[in-house]
């Protein structure tokens, strides 16, 4: 395989999980059958940039749409596009758009289109991922899944033939 298509293919992986938050580099690198060190120069020199400098830019490009078009916080945004840390978010999207994340909504919100409500948004956004319909061991029943008591199972009748 070529140098080319194996960094594509780290590239199209990283594009397609840059919202989680715990997106690995050496992961990423493995896949390109690179070590982590040689992707790192292999990718700056491809691209430009850093596969690191590539997914943050990739979250703020991400989190610009959001706060433009949807009613989330700037916090639920900054997790949502995989930021772990409010600050670094806060830092990264003014260094790359030259506003704050607060700034920038208010600069680009109210010209047509109403925001999307949070729920959708979020759903959309894959915020929801972490719900799971399995109940956790021991938890409690919760409102409306109360099982009537049921009788205990009774062992078949043995026949009494001599």
């Amino acid at each position: 395989m070529d140098k080319v298509r194996q960094l594509r293919l780290a590239k199209d992986a990283m594009d397609h999980d840059w919202a989680d938050p715990e997106l690995d580099l050496n992961a990423v690198a493995t896949h390109a059958g690179y070590s982590r060190f040689h992707f790192v120069r292999a990718f700056k020199e491809a691209y430009g940039e850093t596969p690191g400098q590539y997914l943050t830019h990739r979250r703020i490009e991400r989190a610009e749409e959001m706060l433009r078009g949807a009613n989330l916080t700037v916090t639920e945004i900054c997790h949502l596009v995989g930021f772990s840390s409010l600050g670094t978010f806060s830092t990264r999207f003014k260094a790359r758009t030259g506003l704050t994340p607060s700034e920038y909504r208010g600069r680009h919100v109210g010209r047509g289109a109403s925001l999307i409500p949070g729920c959708y948004a979020m759903l959309w956004a894959g915020g929801f991922r972490r719900a799971t319909l399995k109940k956790r061991p021991g938890s409690p029943a919760a409102y409306g899944d109360e099982q009537e008591p049921q009788a205990p199972e009774q062992a078949p009748e043995e026949s009494a033939e001599p």
